[in-house]
């Protein structure tokens, strides 16, 4: 009994202490300039109320009471698409969907000589539903091979590739932080770019590991993911929605924009991303060739062909050369 006592009281102590770290974070980043002083005084109040309230219901309730009021002023945070944007993420992309005729708007396709000076280029581009011959998938690493971000680029028969990229739209002078990706920070933005843009961007000056894979999706599968992608993007340029690197990040978000009949089993992998291709393999969805999962990757990865191929107009096929494909 006493064992189990314990157990709980420790349990409570803990859930008690993550509650009061979080809605320290949340006042100390979503208070903008207030926020410093408002999370201190806030952990000041909680520690005079566990070292000075002696009846331990009481001292929780004034714990947990606190935490709750900060979530309930967090949860009115409403995010916005008229902010002072950095140039590459200043336009969202959104759809004109005819029958089969889809027009997007505002399709990145930037002129790059290095990761941050560029001549930003917005396009529109109208592409066939039936024209998709299917979908593939690059993953992107930048450090740790535990986390990645994916991009889906989706083949056309008569025109050239479209890539969707959800990333974290950033203000000018702003830049990524994990532990801000916990707090209303940043809004999500979905972008659809060239695969000389996103991709090459990654690869060439960026310098970061991409692996690419052929997906054994059906040309009538990978129509189905499209128009998610796009109603989703459709969403967002009308109502701004925010990041959580958690809850709502560049790969979860794949997973929620289908039907919740249609979204595939939670896997661990999924919010551990750069495990995601693993995933697929182990779920037989992308070409392998035969190849064992660690001979398939070393073949996907596409740096030295994207360099190779840098602006040649023929980017999309030559980083393609010598991946498996779909029988």
């Amino acid at each position: 009994m006493k064992i189990f006592r314990f157990t709980f009281c420790l349990l409570i102590s803990i859930t008690a202490a993550l509650c009061v770290t979080w809605a320290f974070g949340a006042l100390y980043f979503d208070l903008q300039e207030s926020g410093p002083l408002a999370a201190t005084i806030f952990v000041i109040a909680v520690m005079a109320a566990v070292i000075f309230v002696r009846r331990k219901l009481l001292k929780l309730a004034i714990v947990i009471g606190g935490c709750a009021l900060v979530a309930a002023w967090w949860l009115t945070l409403k995010p916005s698409n008229d902010r002072a944007w950095q140039l590459d993420v200043a336009k969202t992309a959104w759809a004109e969907i005819n029958d089969d005729k889809v027009t997007i708007h505002n399709v990145r396709n930037c002129d790059y000589r290095t990761e941050t000076d560029f001549t930003i280029h917005w396009e529109t581009r109208t592409v066939q539903l039936s024209k998709i011959k299917g979908m593939d998938v690059a993953i992107n690493y930048w450090g740790s091979p535990w986390i990645a971000h994916p991009i889906v680029s989706f083949q056309f028969a008569d025109t050239l590739p479209l890539c969707f990229s959800i990333e974290t739209r950033k203000t000018i002078g702003e830049t990524y932080s994990a532990l801000r990706g916990l707090y209303r920070q940043y809004t999500l933005i979905y972008i659809v770019a060239d695969e000389r843009d996103v991709i090459r961007l990654r690869t060439n000056y960026r310098h970061e590991d991409v692996y690419l894979y052929h997906t054994l999706a059906s040309p009538a599968q990978a129509r189905g993911r499209f128009l998610e992608y796009t109603q989703a993007m459709n969403a967002l340029h009308e109502h701004p929605r925010w990041y959580n690197a958690v809850t709502s990040n560049c790969t979860t978000s794949i997973r929620t924009q289908r039907a919740v009949k249609k979204r595939a089993p939670w896997d661990w992998r999924i919010l551990l991303n750069g495990k995601a291709d693993e995933m697929l393999y182990q779920h037989h969805a992308i070409a392998t060739g035969e190849l064992s999962f660690a001979e398939l990757k070393q073949r996907s990865l596409i740096n030295e062909r994207a360099r190779a191929a840098d602006k040649d107009p023929d980017f999309s096929l030559l980083i393609r050369e010598g991946l498996p494909r779909a029988n």
